[in-house]
């Protein structure tokens, strides 16, 4: 029971996420969310991410940052969630490496 709960907090945390980065950020890069990793106690949350074109992380970063304190009054907003986790940020290095093998896949 609770690990369905926690993992609907992640999906709904993600999604929030997600669409607050699509009506904010321009679109060059292009930041498309992954998954969220929070914390048991549900006070910090990891917002992983990706980026296109590649190598433009950074820039990201620095935007999720600058905007943490207005995602989570938009998650406030659109959610009943008691508390509002911190977030953190992290570039999603698994997919980044999956992305590589299906690519080196394909020229086999």
């Amino acid at each position: 029971m609770q690990k369905d709960r926690h993992d609907r907090v992640e999906s709904l945390l993600r999604e929030l996420v997600a669409s607050f980065v699509q009506q904010e950020a321009n679109p060059d890069p292009l930041i498309t969310i992954t998954h969220a990793d929070t914390s048991p106690d549900y006070r910090k949350v990891t917002v992983f991410f990706t980026t296109l074109p590649d190598g433009r992380e950074e820039d990201a970063l620095i935007f999720l940052k600058r905007m943490a304190s207005e995602m989570r009054s938009y998650i406030k907003k659109k959610s009943d969630l008691k508390i509002i986790p911190h977030l953190e940020f992290s570039v999603d290095f698994g997919e980044r490496h999956r992305q590589h093998i299906d690519d080196l896949s394909r020229d086999l």
